[in-house]
C-alpha cells in the first residue's frame, strides 16, 4: 500500500484530501506545519508528499529543497492558494512532479497522485535493475560437485518460499548464495534486505527489524520502517542469525510464523509476506542442545538447508577464482582506460592451491585485490603471491619485480605518504587483522578491540574493507 503525506496548514484541506486518498486505497498521514512535515517525510516511509507553499514556521519551497538535498527519493506534488506560472515553474525547477492550484480539482488530485506513483515506481524499478546488474557480476563461481550441489538445489528452492538456513564457515559466500536464490525466485523485482545481526546490539534489534513510531524511545525523534516492512514481497536476509539473544529470537519467532508484528510503540499489527533466508557459521543444532539458541526457531528457518563448503574443501575452484578476482579488480584499477590484462602463473596457482585460507574466499579476494592494485607485474610471479601470502613479512621491502613510487600507497611506510591517509593505511590493517584473527565476526572483533559493533561497522564502512 503506497503512503501519503499531506503538509498543509488548513485543517479542512488535510481532512478533505486524506478522506479522498484514503478511499482510493492510500495509507495517509498530515502534518500542519513544514517543521512537522519534514521530520515525518525524513522518516523514509513515505512514497508521495503533498506539499502547500504557504506554510507557518518553515515555508513549503524550503521543505521541498531539504527533501531534494536529502537522500529522500520521494516525488513530492506542491499546491497553492496563491499561484501563479513563476511559482510552479519555480516549484518543478526545484524538483517537484507537479503544482496544483486551489481551489483543488479531486479528479485532477487523484490523477496526479496516481502519475506520481507511478513514476516512483519505475524508479524503483530502475534500482532494482542496476542491483540485478550489480548482481551478474557476482555469480556463484567455481565448477567442483560441491558448488554444482549448490546450483542444483538453488534451482530447486528458488521458486517456493521455504525458508532457507545457510550454513558454513566465514568468507565462504553465504551471502552469494542468498542473493543466488532471491535472483532466481519469483520474488527477484522485490527487495533483497540483509540484516547483519551481529552487529547490532541487543537492545535496537527489535527496532531495526519492525521498526518504531516516533517518541516509542529516546531518540526516536520520527517514525521508521524495520527490515522485515522494507522487505515485503521481496527476501529477508538474516546474517550471523545464531547471534542474536533469546529474546530477539522469540520476537523474530512470531514474525516468521504470523508474518505479522508491531512496531516499537505501536499496538496496530502490520501483515507483509516476506520469504526469510538465514546464515550462520555456527553449528545451530548445537547451540540448540545448548540453550543459545530457540529449538522451535530453528526447526522453522532450517526447512532448507544449504551448506557451503570452505575454499579447502574446493581447491580445484582456485584458478578460476583467482582469475575471475584478478579480472574484476583489475578492470577496477584501470577505470576509463583499457585494462592490462594480467594473468597467474602455474607456479602462482601451485602456491594458491596450497595454501590452507582460513579466510576462505574472502582472503582470496583481499590477496587478489592486493595484488592488482600493488603489482606492476602482467603475469604474476610466484614470489610476488609469496610476499602477499606471507604477513610476517608486512614491515619488509615488496618484491623486486613490483615497483614503488612515492603517493603510490605502498604496503610498506613511504615517506610521501601524508599523516591522514597513514593513519587510515594502518588503522585499516590493523582491523583487517583483527577481524582475520576472530573469522570476521563484528561481535568478537569489537569485544576483543573494546568498542561497539555499531562504532566497528561504521569503520569498516569508512575505511572500504570488504567484509562480504
Amino acid at each position: 500500500m503506497n503512503k501519503i503525506l499531506i503538509i498543509d496548514d488548513e485543517e479542512n484541506i488535510r481532512e478533505v484530501l486524506s478522506g479522498i486518498l484514503e478511499d482510493e486505497g492510500y495509507s495517509v498521514d498530515s502534518a500542519k506545519d513544514g517543521h512537522e512535515g519534514l521530520k515525518k517525510a525524513e522518516s523514509g516511509i513515505f512514497d508521495l508528499v503533498i506539499l502547500d507553499v504557504w506554510l507557518p514556521g518553515m515555508g513549503g519551497m524550503e521543505v521541498l529543497d531539504k527533501i531534494k538535498k536529502t537522500t529522500l527519493d520521494i516525488e513530492v506534488v506542491v499546491i497553492s492558494g496563491h499561484g501563479n506560472i513563476d511559482m510552479a515553474v519555480k516549484a518543478v525547477k526545484k524538483g517537484a512532479f507537479d503544482f496544483l492550484e486551489k481551489p483543488l480539482s479531486l479528479d485532477k488530485v487523484i490523477t496526479v497522485v496516481k502519475n506520481a506513483l507511478k513514476l516512483e515506481h519505475l524508479k524503483k524499478e530502475n534500482r532494482e535493475l542496476k542491483e540485478s546488474l550489480f548482481f551478474e557480476d557476482n555469480r556463484i563461481t567455481g565448477s567442483t560437485p560441491q558448488i554444482e550441489k549448490i546450483r542444483k538445489t538453488i534451482n530447486q528452492v528458488a521458486a517456493s518460499d521455504a525458508s532457507v538456513m545457510i550454513t558454513g564457515e566465514n568468507g565462504t559466500g553465504k551471502e552469494l548464495v542468498a542473493r543466488e536464490i532471491h535472483r532466481e525466485s519469483n520474488r527477484c523485482n522485490n527487495p533483497f534486505i540483509e540484516v547483519n545481526c551481529a552487529s547490532i546490539p541487543d537492545s535496537l534489534i527489535e527496532s531495526e527489524l519492525f521498526g518504531h513510531e516516533k517518541g516509542s524511545f529516546t531518540g526516536a525523534v520520527s517514525g521508521r520502517k524495520g527490515k522485515f516492512e522494507l522487505a515485503d514481497k521481496g527476501t529477508l536476509f538474516l546474517d550471523e542469525i545464531a547471534d542474536m539473544s533469546l529474546n530477539a529470537q522469540s520476537k523474530v519467532l512470531r514474525a516468521v510464523q504470523e508474518m505479522r508484528f508491531e512496531r516499537v510503540g505501536s499496538e496496530n499489527s502490520i501483515q507483509v509476506d516476506v520469504r526469510i533466508i538465514c546464515a550462520t557459521n555456527k553449528d545451530v543444532a548445537a547451540e540448540v542442545k545448548a540453550g543459545r539458541f530457540r529449538e522451535d526457531l530453528y526447526f522453522r528457518l532450517n526447512v532448507i538447508p544449504i551448506n557451503v563448503p570452505s575454499l579447502r574443501e574446493r581447491k580445484k575452484d582456485i584458478p578460476q577464482l583467482a582469475a575471475y578476482f584478478l579480472k574484476k579488480y583489475n578492470r577496477g584499477k584501470h577505470s576509463g582506460e583499457a585494462a592490462i590484462e594480467k594473468t597467474i602463473s602455474d607456479e602462482g596457482y601451485n602456491i594458491l592451491k596450497q595454501y590452507p585460507w582460513p579466510g576462505n574466499i574472502r582472503e582470496l579476494k583481499n590477496v587478489l585485490q592486493r595484488i592488482s592494485v600493488m603489482s606492476d607485474e602482467t603475469v604474476i610471479s610466484p614470489e610476488t603471491i609469496k610476499y602477499y601470502l606471507d604477513e610476517t613479512q608486512i614491515s619488509k621491502a615488496p618484491p623486486a619485480t613490483e615497483k614503488c613510487e612515492p603517493g603510490k600507497f605502498p604496503i610498506f611506510f613511504d615517506s610521501a605518504l601524508v599523516l591522514n591517509d597513514a593513519k587510515d593505511f594502518f588503522e585499516k590493517n590493523f582491523i583487517v587483522k583483527k577481524l582475520e584473527k576472530n573469522g570476521y565476526n563484528i561481535a568478537r572483533t569489537a569485544k576483543e578491540m573494546g568498542v561497539y559493533p555499531g562504532n566497528l561497522h561504521q569503520k569498516i564502512k569508512k575505511l572500504g574493507i570488504d567484509i562480504k
